[in-house]
């Protein structure tokens, strides 16, 4: 016999992910536990919806997993994947080739704080360098007329010299 208050709380559960429910019952998928797998097929079908619309199915699928104490399908591996082929985030340009991949596997949410961070970043970086370069330019020019200006004796420099 099922126990009727898990027969609901499972109801309730996947009622909080319904594009993603309604997406495996056209697909013969299980919602629930859903594999990682499943997620990134549901991500590449839907992905005519843009990531806008998506991600937040997305975080709607890993919230019914968490919620139940199962492991989140939705982070990392292929779902992670198939996201960030569609949002297209790159990776920072600093970082080194083999941690741009890793950069791909890494949750959408989090890609776009760090690609943000990042541009921020480069931005102020760009900037200082901006107005390092600027305040050189000024000295440099500064040492300039100041070294063609000739050397005044001592008797020249004097208020009180006489001709």
């Amino acid at each position: 016999m099922v126990n009727p208050v898990l027969a609901t709380l499972a109801q309730a559960r996947l009622r909080a992910a319904p594009i993603f429910v309604r997406w495996c019952e056209l697909h013969g998928a299980v919602p629930y536990p859903a594999a990682p797998a499943v997620v990134a097929r549901f991500v590449v079908d839907c992905a005519s919806l843009g990531v806008e619309r998506l991600w937040p199915a997305v975080q709607d699928i890993s919230k019914l997993h968490v919620s139940a104490g199962l492991a989140d399908p939705t982070l990392g591996g292929p779902a992670a994947a198939a996201i960030a082929h569609i949002a297209g985030i790159e990776p920072p340009r600093s970082w080194p080739d083999d941690r741009k991949t890793r950069f791909r596997s890494l949750p959408y949410d989090v890609q776009i704080f760090i690609a943000a961070h990042e541009a921020r970043r480069d931005k102020a970086l760009r900037r200082a360098q901006n107005e390092a370069a600027a305040a050189l330019k000024r000295f440099e020019a500064l040492q300039r007329t100041s070294s063609a200006q000739p050397e005044r004796t001592r008797d020249e420099a004097s208020p009180h010299a006489t001709n």
